[in-house]
């Protein structure tokens, strides 16, 4: 398959795996809200271990905030070839109508595209799944 793309490969890897690294650090959610309920006994709320747990958190991994600043850089022919490599990962489309999945993604384009991406559950896997179908 002759597939000629404005992002590399390799880009598009890196891309994957930060987008890996945002899905592994973001907290789960269940729909009814108990699941991941914490529920502490007295002795785990003792004085005897004072921190701020606040002040650990502000130096969390910037994963998601690089991980959309380097989506936000793309240029519009990049960040709809991202978008294709997604959907065809995900099964959308066929690696053989690229083009024409690319022409889509810029047709069907509303908002950042970082946010659609990320806000896609499998997203890491569908960009590798997608360099897997187009052999790349």
């Amino acid at each position: 398959m002759d597939i000629n793309l404005s992002l590399s490969a390799d880009t598009i890897r890196l891309l994957a795996q930060k987008a890996r690294a945002v899905s592994t650090s973001l907290p789960d959610s269940f729909e009814d809200g108990h699941e991941g309920d914490v529920e502490f006994d007295k002795d785990t709320l003792s004085d005897a271990h004072s921190h701020d747990g606040l002040a650990e958190e502000e130096n969390d991994d910037m994963s998601e905030d690089e991980l959309r600043e380097l989506i936000a850089d793309l240029n519009v022919d990049e960040a709809a070839e991202l978008v294709a490599v997604t959907w065809i990962g995900r099964g959308d489309f066929e690696a053989t109508d690229f083009d024409q999945t690319v022409q889509e993604a810029k047709e069907r384009a509303i908002g950042t595209t970082a946010d659609y991406l990320i806000g896609l559950p499998l997203f890491p896997d569908y960009l590798e799944a997608g360099l897997d179908a187009l052999e790349l």
